[in-house]
């Protein structure tokens, strides 16, 4: 059912990786339904992921990764694999480069040297603290403050919603200075950081809300230049986005499966419900949307392996249409299997839950549409 992979012209290299994923997955196929209903850390998805080494993927070589430089193709592949078995091994594998891509970017070889390495070997787990709750697409909006005093940082504010958070060793947190937007590097341990719960998803993540109660800190925690932080957070989005459509498809097939199988071995009428058109139907439509957002993905990947940031705008595109394609599918694979289909914790429910929130994070699909819609009319006011 993944004729995509065969056609796209995926070379040895990323079929490898495809199978060091499901290698992966298999291993975490027997508890991945109870790490799925965790709002924490399961230990044995971070052995598992530790094991594999593929956390390895989310940082340079120089600092212990794999390749030269974060290969957004490679991230993307091994998201979908990983989303299909379970969405907390996806998430944890997806935020040691979301969490940790600012530090590549921008931080300094101390900053480097002393995280990227632990955040390859899953020593450290990664967290971005972008988003307040009054401040969610709208980041310019953010009330977290950094002020210098007696030469150091003083960091004051709250954000919400920061997957990771309460698990993290470090938070690459976003704050408004003189200067404009920074970015700083804050340990989990420093004096003031404290975490509490958010409310729960009805699909259950590791999620915080992080205080930062004049929390101080050396000059060297900026990364990057002050007031430059927007470069490095479209930095992080332009590799990390276009991974999110990877998850989605992943997702998607999954639960497709399910419903075919379901379709070919459950009778009703006197014949399987495959040989019942309206069921066809559905199946049909589903793979179409799977493989078309599938297609998009992967371009989107290969295009941001060569340049990320020219890329950004075909990211979006797959992100919108990858997670509202799982969406479309899942709801039908539910009707296809019927009652089957609602029993709580079966794959096929956890899909569906696990489905919806894709559409809001890392880019809500309105807010995405309104930059693509954009991007499309000055491509033709060029011409």
């Amino acid at each position: 059912m993944d004729f995509t992979e065969k056609w796209f012209g995926l070379g040895p290299a990323e079929l490898a990786l495809q199978q060091e994923a499901r290698a992966l997955a298999a291993a975490v196929a027997p508890f991945a339904a109870e790490a799925d209903a965790m709002s924490e850390i399961h230990p044995g998805v971070r052995d598992a992921l530790r094991e594999s080494g593929l956390a390895a993927l989310m940082v340079p070589a120089a600092y212990g990764g794999r390749n030269d430089d974060v290969d957004p193709l490679a991230v993307c592949l091994v998201r979908e694999v990983l989303m299909r078995a379970s969405s907390h091994l996806d998430s944890m594998f997806a935020l040691q480069g979301i969490g940790s891509y600012a530090i590549t970017r921008g931080g300094t070889d101390e900053q480097k040297a002393q995280w990227l390495p632990k955040v390859a070997s899953l020593e450290t787990l990664a967290a971005l603290a972008l988003t307040e709750e009054h401040a969610g697409s709208d980041l310019k909006n953010v009330s977290t403050t950094v002020v210098e005093k007696d030469g150091e940082l003083v960091l004051s504010g709250a954000k919400s919603f920061i997957s990771n958070a309460g698990a993290a060793d470090f938070y690459v947190t976003l704050a408004k200075e003189e200067a404009g937007l920074s970015l700083l590097l804050v340990p989990a341990d420093s004096p003031g950081v404290s975490t509490a719960p958010s409310p729960e998803l009805i699909a259950p993540h590791v999620l915080g809300e992080v205080v930062f109660d004049d929390v101080v800190l050396p000059q060297g925690a900026r990364l990057g230049a002050p007031g430059k932080a927007m470069r490095l957070v479209l930095g992080t989005l332009a590799v990390f986005r276009v991974s999110v459509a990877g998850a989605a498809c992943g997702l998607a097939a999954g639960a497709l499966a399910e419903a075919a199988r379901h379709a070919t071995r459950r009778e009703q009428f006197g014949r399987p419900l495959l040989k019942h058109g309206p069921v066809a139907q559905l199946l049909a439509d589903s793979w179409n949307d799977v493989e078309m957002a599938r297609l998009l993905t992967y371009q989107a990947a290969a295009q941001a392996r060569e340049d990320p940031a020219a890329a950004l705008n075909r990211s979006s595109m797959a992100k919108v249409a990858a997670t509202e394609a799982a969406s479309r599918v899942v709801d039908r694979c539910v009707q296809v299997m019927g009652r089957w289909g609602l029993v709580a914790n079966s794959p096929v429910e956890r899909y569906y839950r696990q489905a919806r929130p894709m559409r809001v994070y890392e880019g809500a699909s309105e807010v995405l549409k309104l930059g693509i819609a954009t991007q499309l009319c000055a491509d033709l006011d060029a011409i």
